[in-house]
């Protein structure tokens, strides 16, 4: 599996609820994040994830575009709590390390109803 399949699966199962399978098939021993919301380590990391599955249990989620050069993988995503929710645009960044992500990153931007930008945010 490519590192781009392998963060993009990471990414599926964390939607799906399969946040523990997620990090125990693609996490290195040694990850880091930088979300600035939570705790460093992916135990914190991990947690909230869990925490957002059971409050939104009807995620969806879109790959816009996927992009891997050498050891980073570049997710460009739309993501919706549930079916009502317009979303976010959200982008994951991971750099990868003997086969398994080392460091994530994330930002994200709400998608807004009423943009002046007729191309949209995808």
């Amino acid at each position: 599996m490519s590192q781009k399949e392998l963060a993009v699966t990471f990414l599926q199962q964390i939607v799906s609820g399969k946040i523990k399978e997620a990090f125990g098939d693609a996490i290195h021993t040694e990850f880091i994040h930088h979300n600035a919301y939570y705790e460093a380590g992916a135990q914190s990391l991990m947690k909230a994830m869990m925490d957002n599955a059971e409050l939104s249990p009807n995620k969806q989620w879109t790959v816009v575009q996927a992009i891997e050069e050498e050891d980073r993988v570049m997710i460009h995503s739309h993501i919706q709590q549930n079916t009502d929710d317009l979303g976010a645009a959200v982008v994951h960044i991971f750099r990868f390390q003997e086969g398994k992500i080392i460091e994530m990153w994330d930002v994200g931007q709400s998608v807004v109803s009423n943009s002046p930008n007729e191309q949209g945010m995808f």
